[in-house]
């Protein structure tokens, strides 16, 4: 995602919806403006291919649905993002042709890049917490194996980190995820090579 908005005045939410359906590039938008989705890498790419053909294999036959980044999350009225992957298990959110947006996300996965590493962290969390139909949050990272997952709890949100070797576990859709499969056929490291001397 680019730091500034891609439009210098406010956009009502009409006019992205209509922006989106004739725009080549994906446009979030957040409280009237809309940021412009920036590519990433090959290695960010499969990743993200990874975890929601994961997704979708685990949950055949379920309720529960995994989209990829064409797919809208609606957080609020004005509050519309493209996560790397969501799963909704409303039925409001089954397959169609006449929706593009999700309504009730309930794990959104990140895949995270160095141009949106603090965004993904730190205000786009913040729009995650603030909408009641998210459950979880998951950070991937791209620089060495480690995924991160945020659980709300009832008083807050609690947190998990995941290493090579591990499973993830996602408990509001009741999955568990080899954390081997989401780096599968990439060249991203195990761990995080550190320089000799450095900690």
């Amino acid at each position: 995602m680019v730091a500034q908005p891609s439009q210098p005045h406010s956009m009502t939410v009409d006019e992205w919806r209509e922006l989106e359906e004739h725009s080549e590039i994906k446009h979030e938008y957040i409280d009237g403006q809309i940021y412009a989705m920036a590519g990433g890498t090959l290695a960010h790419s499969f990743v993200a291919v990874n975890v929601v053909a994961l997704l979708k294999s685990i949950l055949r036959g379920r309720s529960c649905r995994a989209y990829n980044s064409d797919a809208a999350a609606r957080l609020s009225s004005t509050r519309f993002t493209y996560p790397d992957a969501t799963v909704t298990c409303d039925e409001r959110d089954r397959p169609t042709t006449k929706l593009r947006e999700i309504k009730t996300p309930r794990v959104i996965v990140e895949v995270l890049s160095d141009t949106t590493e603090a965004y993904d962290r730190g205000m786009k969390f913040g729009f995650y917490r603030e909408c009641p139909h998210v459950q979880e949050y998951v950070l991937v990272s791209t620089k060495y194996q480690l995924v991160e997952v945020y659980s709300r709890t009832p008083k807050s949100w609690e947190y998990h980190a995941y290493g090579p070797g591990d499973e993830v576990e996602l408990v509001s859709i009741d999955v568990h995820l080899p954390l081997a499969s989401l780096y599968e056929d990439t060249d991203v490291l195990e761990f995080l090579d550190t320089p000799e001397g450095q900690v």
